[in-house]
Order: structure tokens, then sequence, then C-alpha cells
């Protein structure tokens, strides 16, 4: 294995990365199950840190009330233990803990109401360690009952309270273990086993962002991008284009000197270049993606609109120095392309292109297209391993932009760019049948919207 460990996050995660990340981690091996089993072993050490001799648990109904029932099983060896837990359907996995401790001698009194919390004051008040496991990451205020109850009475009892992961909201924590990365300052850290690669490899867990259309969405709600491009190589914005509507984007237009009868698009005819009605499209966009086949007078054309867009895939011709910026952008050269644009070619090996690519993205996020596709911020790097050989034919880059593009509309751009990479190679993979060869840019659009949203 490469090392790659240059390229680990470091920090505070948010709950929507973490989400990801333990979604990768999943994809890669790493079942629930056994990170859960990982933290709860992690907290059970951590609790008898203060030598308990009573040790009470609230545990939650998600993965978190879990950690804490893992948490109980280990503490049973030791300490006297007691679990308050709150009723109702939990998660596979904490199901799959409370039935494991079913069968040791701890007591686990279930909560449903705050009025059941009446006859529970003594565990809280003889405690020697209180171990909050209710709610965690994600969870914000109000607490809906009997978690606010719990948490009240968590507040009074006179014993130290250590939080698994985050403290539930309006909980106070003496001590907080975090796992695997910290959530807030202060934090005690936990390995769970997450593998390094479910953080600097792109894998369904970076889908998570894209959140499922509303019941009551509306025409537009999805974006609208501009495609410019076009002239001397005919197919390459609509495949850009019908790349955009497949990958969620609700309006298309694209703006061309050569029209082709695609009726799902809407064409606009340009003979010469006008820049000031381009500049008003832009204007109204969420997305703009520019250069798609235009050949030599991509770069004039890019660098005018580019202060018009709001946020724009610049492709193919439009990478030439001075590349152009728009208020946020993104880049998504091949090697060729990244040579030409920022002045060297980027090395061979996994670890020195990274380091390439994110000295590259000082004015946009770079997607240097591979086979194995980089991607940075000029901070973060992520790699991608999706896709196949059959892919190296010709508007397949182009179809990412478009991918790209209609992503912008609703995410920022790093996680526009990785996850537009990851679809993409997947819906390549599916196109492809595991054929090397033979492949159409064109077959991968009807495998976006599984590749992107699932079948």
């Amino acid at each position: 294995m490469i090392d790659l460990s240059e390229f680990a996050e470091r920090g505070l995660i948010d709950p929507a990365r973490m989400r990801a990340v333990d979604a990768n981690a999943v994809a890669l091996g790493l079942s629930s199950l056994q990170m859960m089993e990982a933290a709860g072993a992690a907290l059970a050490r951590a609790a008898l840190d203060a030598d308990p001799a009573r040790v009470l648990v609230l545990a939650g109904r998600g993965n978190n009330g879990g950690d804490g029932l893992v948490a109980a099983r280990y503490l049973a060896d030791s300490v006297e233990v007691a679990v308050v837990a709150v009723d109702g359907e939990t998660t596979p996995e904490t199901a799959a803990q409370g039935a494991l401790l079913a069968r040791t001698s701890v007591p686990v009194h279930r909560v449903r109401c705050p009025a059941d919390l009446s006859a529970l004051a003594g565990l809280f008040d003889e405690a020697d360690q209180v171990v909050d496991a209710l709610l965690g990451i994600g969870a914000a205020p109000p607490l809906r009952e009997p978690f606010g109850a719990i948490v009240a009475r968590a507040n009074a009892a006179p014993a130290p309270v250590l939080a698994a992961d985050v403290p539930t909201p309006g909980c106070r924590a003496d001590r907080v273990l975090a796992f695997h990365r910290p959530k807030g300052p202060g934090a005690m850290i936990a390995p769970v086993g997450v593998p390094l690669e479910a953080e600097v490899f792109v894998g369904p867990g970076d889908l998570l962002a894209l959140a499922p259309r509303r019941a009551d969405a509306h025409k537009g709600d999805g974006g609208r991008v501009l495609v410019i491009g076009g002239g001397p190589y005919q197919g390459a914005p609509y495949l850009a284009g019908l790349a955009a509507l497949r990958a969620g984007a609700d309006l298309v237009l694209v703006a061309t000197p050569s029209p082709l009868p695609y009726p799902d698009v809407i064409t606009l005819p340009v003979g010469e270049w006008d820049l000031d009605e381009l500049g008003a499209e832009a204007e109204k966009a969420d997305a703009a993606v520019i250069g798609n086949g235009l050949g030599p007078e991509a770069a004039g054309i890019a660098g005018a609109l580019a202060p018009h867009c709001r946020a724009a895939v610049f492709d193919a011709d439009a990478l030439r120095p001075p590349l152009p910026v728009a208020r946020t952008t993104v880049y998504t050269p091949h090697v060729g392309e990244f040579a030409r644009s920022f002045g060297a070619r980027p090395p061979d090996d996994l670890a020195g292109r990274g380091r390439a690519v994110r000295a590259a993205a000082k004015d946009g996020v770079v997607l240097l297209k591979g086979p194995v596709d980089t991607v940075s911020d000029g901070e973060r790097v992520r790699f991608n391993r999706t896709g196949t050989p059959a892919m190296t034919v010709g508007g397949t880059g182009d179809v990412l932009a478009g991918v790209v593009g209609a992503l912008l509309c609703r995410l920022p751009p790093f996680e526009a760019a990785v996850a537009g990479a990851y679809a993409n190679g997947l819906a390549g993979e599916a196109a492809a049948g595991g054929r090397r060869s033979g492949l159409l840019a064109s077959d991968m659009l009807t495998a976006l919207p599984g590749a992107l949203y699932g079948r």
C-alpha cells in the first residue's frame, strides 16, 4: 500500500464528513458492528479510568446507544453497572448489541416517558460514573422526551459524566471520548479501526451529501446549467449538457455555433460569440460548463465570461494560461492539460500527484483526470479509483464536466468535484459491463442517475 498518510484530514471533523467516512469504511469491509465494538470497548476503558464502583450507562436508540451497550457489557467484568435505555425501535446494530447484553447480568431499565424515571432516581444518585451514550453526531436541541428528562437527571447527578463521541445536547460532560476524530475541542480520541483509505479515497459515503429531492420540489430546484462549447467538436457540449441533466440539473442550456437536435436541452445558437449575451446567460445560471469542443477560441471566451459565472467548470481548451477564474471554480484537466495550465507535468506516483494537484489549486478546485483521479482545493486531497480503461474513449471527460456542473448547483466545489469523479467512474463501469473496449461516452448517460442516486 502506498503511504498516503500525509493526506489524512486533521483537526475537528463535522457530522456530515464523519458519516461519509463511516460509510466509506463500511464499503471497504469494516462493518458498523466492528466499529461499534471498538468504540464501546474504548468507552469502557475510559470509564474505568475514574476507578468507579458503580457505572450508569445512558443509552439511546441509535448507534451511539449501541456504543454504550457495548461499554456496559465490558464494564460488567469489573464494576457494578446498570443501563437506562430509551425504549423504542433501534438501529439494527444497536439491537444486536442489546441482544448480546441481554445474555449478561447487567440490568437494562427501559424508559418510554419521563414518569418512568421516578423509580430510577437511585441509579443516578448512587453512580460513581455516568456514561452519556444517548445521542450521537448530528443531534440538535430541542430534545424530545424522554431524552430531555434523562439529561436533566444526569445533570443533577453527583457523578461525573463521560460522553460517548459527542455530548448529548444540553448534557454536561466532564470528559468526552471521541471516536476516530474529534468533533469538538478538548475531546480524548479513541481509534475504532477506520482505515486511512476511508478518508483519502472517494467512496459511497461522499454521495451522502446529495440530499434526496423533496416531494414538493419545483422545476428549477435542481439548478440551471449553462454549457458553452462546440464548433470544432460538435458533440462535446451536448454530452456535457445531457450529463448535467442526468446528474440532477433541471434546466440545461447549450450555447454553441453547431446546434444539434437534442430535445432535452435548450440550444442557444451563436454565430459570432456575443459575449454580452452569454454573460447575461451566465449570470442567470447556477453553474456554467465552459470549453467543451470550443477549440482555440475557448481561452478568450472563458476568460471574458468567468467574472459573470457564480460557479463554473472549465474544461478542455478553456484550460490555457492565464486560467479563467469564476466566483466558484473547478478545473478538470487531463495530464496534458494540467501541464499546459500549471507549467509542469504531474508526477506519476500517487503521493507526488496529490502534492502537485494541491499546489496547483490556488484559484479553484482542481480535478486531475486519470486512471486514479486526484482532487484538491489547495488543502484537502482526495483520490478516486472508480472507472475503467474503456473510458479512454473521447467524450467521457465532457460527461464528467457536465456532472460536476450539475452538482455545483447543490454542493460546494470540492464536494461536487469529488462526488462527480466517483459517480462518473461508476457510470463508466456500469456502461462498459466489464469490457475494456467498445464504450461510447453516451452509454454512460443512462447509468449516471443510478451511480449518483441509487437504483
